[in-house]
């Protein structure tokens, strides 16, 4: 199974998208620091979640979510996850 993940940041209010095979090990190793892109903007909620068969949807997706179009589509989704963490981007 692959992954597609957002986190957000409790410090900068920020979002983080991401993609991986194995979510406990890297949501612990986003929690303890060993993510440089996040390691600064801890602590980290992780707010989405989407399972993938395949390794290329997985990634295709997480792509596409941190494009423009993705971005602005998932700030829709989310709008009231996004409210109540008051993130700066809506």
């Amino acid at each position: 199974m692959f992954f597609v993940y957002i986190l957000f940041s409790l410090k900068d209010n920020k979002l983080y998208i991401g993609f991986t095979n194995n979510l406990k090990n890297r949501i612990q190793k986003h929690s303890n620091g060993y993510i440089k892109s996040t390691k600064n903007r801890r602590p980290l909620k992780l707010i989405y979640l989407e399972t993938y068969l395949i390794e290329d949807d997985a990634k295709q997706r997480e792509l596409y979510l941190k494009g423009g179009k993705g971005h602005k589509e998932l700030k829709i989704q989310l709008y009231l996850t996004l409210k109540k963490y008051k993130y700066k981007h809506l």
